[in-house]
């Protein structure tokens, strides 16, 4: 296999920090040398590479833009970049790295008690331990107000019961970050791996995101001691917050799945020789490449400055929704033109095109829907709401 070089039309590189260019470096070796050779068989046995996770942690891959108990600390434009380089491996190694970072050590350090924070961040940042969050339900996904988990008060803690669907790493998840009412409001438990009531069931028949583990979680009058209450969360606020930390991740990585299927066609289309010479010479497969490397620089850009203004402490999330929203499409319409390229060798899983489409497929519909951004960002720029 050749050796990935990047795609930098616009000279981003020149951008970007020494520290930043470190941490992409990094993490662009660690998929090369530890991913891409593995992530084949696993997709095919619908299996997680699990032995990468502690080698992930050693290089400070989880909850890498996080500040203290072992976490990195690198700037978000950095931790972008980590995105992007792990979902150009595969989205099942971006979503273990962006589920473990953004959506449990950061409300444990967000809205847990110092307690919380010293007993999980320093082990889920080394990949020690191993977390999931759990918010969508079976009936209830882009409504998760809805939720009908419920918690009640009673001496010992609280008794939880509900149901939970879709959820990355759950049957691996040494701590689970539960979302449920407590009299009618939404509020955070820390839900530990084997607890009486408590059962982690993975999910079977995916064509999607095979090599992540994908669970069913079941609260059968499942007692949580008053500890592993999140004291600071309450209402729907504090998980959607969340999300946002969640939807940043993405939308740099879908850049990466973006690099890996224009990288593929790129090298397919100048070595494939059809009517006596490269379909790369023909203006059709032209027009196909300049579509996709347009797209992704765009997406670059736009990357980089809402990083900039994470950076900043100026980011909204309506301006996530829209960095999601777009590089999710456009990832998919570029491995889509990827596989049309490569013709009969888009389908098979020599090449990464078809393994990244279906797995954007996921990325398009999970931390909030195509059509959901779409509706947060018109409230936002009419003042006007089409769900409520």
């Amino acid at each position: 296999m050749e050796k990935f070089h990047g795609v930098d039309y616009y000279e981003i590189e020149e951008l970007f920090t020494e520290q930043e260019r470190l941490v992409r470096d990094t993490a662009r070796a660690f998929v090369d040398e530890q991913v891409l050779p593995v992530i084949r068989a696993h997709h095919r046995a619908g299996t997680f590479p699990t032995d990468l996770i502690s080698k992930m942690g050693a290089l400070g891959f989880f909850g890498a833009n996080l500040t203290g108990y072992g976490c990195a600390g690198v700037s978000n434009v950095a931790y972008g970049l980590m995105m992007q380089e792990l979902e150009r491996g595969d989205s099942a190694i971006r979503s273990c790295a962006s589920v473990q970072g953004a959506l449990v050590m950061y409300p444990i350090q967000t809205f847990g008690s110092e307690a919380q924070r010293d007993r999980w961040l320093p082990a889920l940042a080394r990949g020690e331990a191993i977390g999931c969050f759990g918010l969508t339900e079976p009936d209830h996904g882009s409504d998760p107000g809805g939720m009908t988990t419920r918690a009640v008060k009673v001496r010992d803690g609280f008794l939880l019961n509900g149901a939970k669907r879709w959820i990355t790493n759950g049957t691996l998840a040494d701590v689970a970050v539960i979302w449920a009412k407590l009299d009618g409001q939404v509020h955070g438990f820390l839900v530990e791996k084997g607890t009486p009531g408590f059962q982690a069931t993975e999910m079977e028949g995916k064509f999607s995101f095979r090599a992540s583990v994908t669970s069913e979680l079941t609260f059968n009058d499942c007692l949580i001691p008053e500890a592993n209450l999140l004291p600071q969360a309450e209402g729907l606020k504090a998980p959607l917050m969340c999300l946002n930390q969640a939807r940043y991740g993405i939308a740099w990585g879908a850049v990466g799945g973006a690099m890996a299927c224009y990288d593929a066609a790129l090298r397919y289309a100048q070595s494939r020789i059809q009517f006596g010479k490269p379909i790369a010479s023909f203006q059709l497969v032209q027009n196909k490449l300049v579509t996709m490397l347009t797209e992704i620089t765009k997406a670059q850009l736009l990357c980089l400055q809402l990083g900039r203004l994470k950076d900043a402490g100026r980011l909204r999330h309506t301006q996530v929704s829209l960095a999601k929203r777009n590089n999710v499409a456009i990832a998919l319409d570029i491995a889509r033109l990827a596989r049309d390229i490569l013709g009969a060798y888009g389908i098979v899983d020599e090449y990464p095109v078809m393994r990244h489409l279906l797995n954007l497929e996921t990325v398009k519909t999970y931390e909030g829907t195509h059509d959901i951004h779409t509706l947060i960002l018109g409230r936002d720029i009419t003042g006007i709401s089409a769900i409520e």
